[in-house]
């Protein structure tokens, strides 16, 4: 994996990710600015909604404002808890909870578990000793971490509880003398509670080529900066180093066990009377279903996995074995094969591949390690 992907720091703070030609600059002038807005914004905020994205805990927080966000009465809300394993998420919040940092697993597009989480917020802050009429609560997160989700979820739950001010305006001064009015929804009375958006796009932190890996696997960095062929090989040296085609050796069985069923039909009965028992076979002009195409996955993957005899640990035996399951894999997704564009085959099943791990057809996964211990506060 690790050579994937190479990581650098420009000047100025900027990240940048070398693919093949140089260091690529993905921070444009206009995120720098963003990131300003929030520091100004933050010091407004009595509490904050740090949102993450709950399959990479760590590797999706920003780090240049954990400094800011460690003095600050904070939530860190571990958003798509629905794509992420659930057993390995309860230890990701015991971890927090053992740092004495509030922590929940949410999903951002369930009004359940938004609720949940605004009642966590109006907990913490009945607990703050503060004769303010209006606390301010502040929502930051990298992009795609499902920040923008949240909020949507926020306003409508806010726009029931007050349907008369859809959206309020906070009054609140951050300095002596300075008054400023920003827009926000009221979640709450006595105290009044408004939850404010951040301005702009907060850039992830990339500071080592791993966290570069994982920011662009699950789409907080374009896939067009590191490539998707190169994330597709990412993904699949994840799937093997953790041997996770083994869980689908059942799926395997079965495709053994129907191929030899219809064998048996076709040599001793009519074509007539094999209809009714089985399902007809999907053939190139029936409409390819999504779980079916999952199953066909998941099939190659256990197949080609289960064939190799290498070593997993040696770099080079690894990639052989990736090439050879993204050469099998253009069969599942039922890309033609042409000499003259194997390049453009293997971009489709990579993008095909992509879309499968992020929408959760091939299993809930949390990419990062839990830590050993809690990280200590600046």
């Amino acid at each position: 994996m690790a050579g994937l992907l190479v990581v650098d720091r420009e000047e100025g703070g900027r990240d940048g990710i070398q693919r093949g030609g140089g260091v690529i600059n993905w921070f444009p002038g206009h995120m720098a600015a963003a990131t300003r807005a929030i520091r100004d914004r933050l010091k407004l905020a009595d509490l904050v909604v740090e949102v993450r994205d709950g399959r990479i805990p760590i590797s999706s927080a920003n780090e240049d404002l954990q400094q800011v966000l460690s003095h600050k009465r904070r939530i860190i809300a571990l958003n798509k808890k629905d794509l992420a394993n659930p057993n390995i998420m309860l230890r990701w919040i015991q971890h927090f909870e053992s740092c004495n940092q509030d922590c929940l697993s949410i999903n951002a597009h369930s009004k359940s578990s938004v609720n949940q989480l605004l009642s966590l917020v109006e907990l913490k802050l009945k607990e703050a000793i503060t004769r303010e009429p209006t606390l301010l609560v502040i929502v930051v997160g990298v992009p795609n971490v499902g920040k923008s989700a949240l909020i949507n979820s926020i306003h409508q739950i806010a726009t029931s509880r007050f349907p008369v001010q859809k959206i309020k305006r906070a009054t609140v001064g951050p300095l002596p003398g300075v008054t400023q009015d920003i827009a926000g929804f009221k979640i709450a009375n006595q105290p009044s509670i408004y939850v404010l958006d951040t301005p702009g796009v907060l850039v992830p932190s990339i500071p080592d080529m791993e966290t570069g890996l994982k920011l662009a696997l699950t789409g907080a960095v374009k896939d067009s900066i590191v490539g998707e062929e190169r994330l597709a090989k990412y993904l699949l040296a994840i799937l093997n180093t953790r041997k996770t085609p083994l869980h689908w050796e059942r799926l395997n069985k079965v495709q053994t066990e129907e191929s030899s069923s219809d064998s048996k039909i076709s040599s001793g009965t009519s074509l007539k009377e094999s209809i009714p028992r089985r399902r007809r076979r999907v053939n190139s002009s029936d409409v390819f279903y999504i779980e079916d195409l999952v199953k066909e996955v998941q099939r190659t993957l256990y197949s080609s996995f289960s064939e190799f005899h290498g070593d997993l640990e040696e770099e080079n035996e690894l990639e052989t074995l990736i090439d050879t399951q993204l050469d099998m894999l253009r069969k599942s997704f039922r890309i033609p094969h042409r000499a003259s564009e194997s390049d453009e085959a293997r971009l489709k099943v990579s993008k095909k591949l992509l879309t499968l791990f992020r929408i959760g057809k091939l299993g809930p996964f949390i990419l990062d390690n839990l830590p050993r211990h809690c990280e200590p506060k600046s």
